[in-house]
């Protein structure tokens, strides 16, 4: 597996919840993990073929990215893929704030390339993207994406990187069951018309999605998540009823079959993994066929929850 070509699996890795801090119930996600964990988890993705590892250095502020380095030592760099983000928010004030922050990653991930680099939202994308140009002529970044960005911005930033001989090569974006806004803007159908891969982050919605929490169930009270996720709950749970009885079909468990449906669309869903067990569950997603007619009714059924679970840091797509 070479840099220069970017291998896209059918999903990658996320890395969000290894910036918490390592105390269960506390940070974002109020999940435990523990290095020997992470360990585990990567020795089994690399065992699989999940080979990208998707991270950024907000997340934790640079705790994930450094575990991830750490972790991932005990592979050939040839071995795996990197994406990992330039953060318009946390930006320095030298000349070259994009070139400073990709450092800061490299050093922490202890390589010296990256896979795919993205900018993380669109605060400012005529003034950000021509700053991706030289670090894609020095190699020090091999394929560059956008995330958070509406199609006009993607428009802008692929036109931008154009004048210079590069394209956009990936869209990364929030997209769910019960957050279809890239599909409803015409994203996705951007994506496939210009054959550049779209990944999906937030499939599970944090957890809301898996089955395992409901009214009864709630999220860890003293997480980020809980404050936006538990009061939906109650809505959400014919949802993931839906998703339960086509599992059961299907032999399979309800995240499994809510990571299916992204794929399904054309997505490659970026999963969340703080356990060992998570990397079984996205392999058996894999090769989950679900039928035209089950998409259409998980469809109708996310349709009548209403609910938003659109980030704080996000702007509505549809425009």
């Amino acid at each position: 597996m070479s840099g220069e070509h970017l291998t896209i699996p059918t999903a990658a890795i996320g890395t969000w919840a290894w910036g918490d801090n390592g105390e269960p119930g506390y940070g974002y996600f109020g999940s435990g993990i523990s290095r020997a964990g992470l360990e585990e988890i990567a020795d089994k993705a690399h065992a699989a073929g999940l080979h990208l590892w998707d991270t950024a250095i907000v997340y934790g502020m640079g705790r994930a990215e450094t575990l991830l380095g750490e972790v991932l030592k005990r592979f050939a760099r040839s071995d795996y893929q990197l994406s990992t983000k330039f953060t318009p928010q946390a930006a320095g004030t030298s000349d070259h704030p994009v070139a400073d922050m990709l450092e800061q990653s490299l050093a922490r991930l202890g390589t010296d390339y990256i896979d795919m680099y993205w900018i993380h939202n669109p605060a400012d994308v005529a003034r950000w993207t021509p700053q991706l140009i030289p670090l894609l002529e020095s190699g020090k970044v091999k394929h560059v994406g956008v995330s958070n960005h509406n199609l006009r911005e993607i428009e802008l930033a692929n036109r931008l990187l154009g004048e210079a001989g590069f394209r956009i090569e990936a869209v990364q974006n929030h997209y769910s069951l019960l957050h279809r806004s890239s599909e409803r803007a015409g994203i996705l159908d951007y994506c496939r018309s210009q054959s550049i891969p779209f990944f999906a982050y937030m499939v599970l919605e944090q957890g809301a999605l898996t089955g395992k929490y409901g009214p009864a169930n709630p999220m860890p009270s003293d997480s980020d998540r809980a404050g936006t996720y538990n009061a939906l709950l109650p809505q959400i749970s014919a949802l993931t009823q839906k998703l339960a009885s086509i599992g059961e079909r299907l032999g399979a468990t309800t995240p499994e079959v809510s990571t299916a449906w992204a794929i399904a669309k054309g997505a490659t869903p970026i999963i969340g993994v703080t356990r060992p067990n998570h990397v079984d569950g996205l392999v058996r997603a894999s090769q989950i066929t679900l039928t035209p007619e089950d998409l259409v009714e998980l469809e109708a059924v996310a349709d009548t929850v209403k609910v938003s679970t659109r980030g704080w840091w996000e702007r509505e797509m549809v425009v």
